[in-house]
């Protein structure tokens, strides 16, 4: 009878546990939930090169080159890319695996075969990235805090990784750029971000801005250091907060490193 009763505790206490962990994915240990070795990725409708390259860990002009996409880094959905990082463009096999047309101008569709009825394959065009070529007088290259919220949790690159600073704050409090740039992202495709903005501010630094409330700049659109990009708030986590992640060369770095001191 005691070994049955010990197997019953046991049974609704590990149920108990299951049941409990609620539904929220947290920014901690992404390392092994996307090991990119080897491996492709289908793009999805609403993602960028810079988004994939941020939950990969991949640096965007080594995810670039490897799949032989020049910039201003034009991907279409059903496009099959190599998870992984070349210091220089290689000829890539990476192929649609739908129809290219679902993700691109209906003109560049029409344009898409020659006279001779044989298929084209230039890549869709769209305004150079120009962030390394910015009026730094109007765009300064400036690190400030994104958010006037109390710091409450530290980067972490060990143990229990945390790839960036949680700052606690009101709902719809403010989030600034943390430096100038062009938003490469914005939306809620990163499953533990909810909804997200990335910001590109050179070809080395990119910044993140998680669980915002509501987005207030576009992707394609220029910021300025300190410019209001975001109100703060609780999508994608339990409490409101400000998740901040700063990646140099695709990797994360410690923001307070750079940030100016209180």
């Amino acid at each position: 009878m005691k070994s049955h009763f010990f197997v019953i505790v046991s049974l609704v206490l590990l149920l108990g546990a299951c049941s409990s962990g609620g539904n929220y994915a947290p920014v901690v240990d992404r390392d092994g939930a996307y090991s990119s070795k080897g491996k492709t990725h289908i793009v999805s409708r609403g993602e960028t090169l810079y988004s994939i390259a941020w939950r990969h860990n991949l640096s965007f002009k080594g995810l670039a080159n490897a799949n032989n996409i020049r910039s201003p880094y034009t991907i279409f959905p059903g496009q099959k890319l190599l998870l992984r990082e070349s210091r220089k463009v290689t000829v890539s096999r990476s192929t649609p695996t739908s129809n290219p047309s679902s993700g691109v101008p209906k003109s560049a569709s029409k344009n898409s075969t020659s006279k001779g009825g044989s298929s084209s394959k230039k890549p869709v065009t769209k305004p150079a990235d120009k962030v390394s070529s910015v009026n730094r007088q109007q765009y300064p290259f400036q690190w400030k805090w994104p958010s006037n919220a109390r710091l409450t949790a530290k980067y972490r690159a060990s143990g229990k990784i945390h790839k960036g600073i949680d700052l606690k704050g009101k709902l719809r409090e403010p989030v600034y750029a943390a430096n100038s740039g062009k938003v490469v992202y914005a939306g809620s495709g990163l499953v533990g971000y909810g909804k997200l903005l990335i910001i590109k501010h050179s070809d080395t630094y990119l910044s993140a801005y998680a669980h915002n409330n509501r987005l207030l700049a576009k992707e394609g659109q220029m910021v300025k250091v300190g410019q209001k990009v975001a109100e703060m708030g609780d999508t994608g986590t339990d409490t409101v907060k400000l998740h901040f992640e700063i990646r140099k060369n695709g990797k994360p770095v410690d923001p307070l490193k750079l940030l100016p001191r209180r």
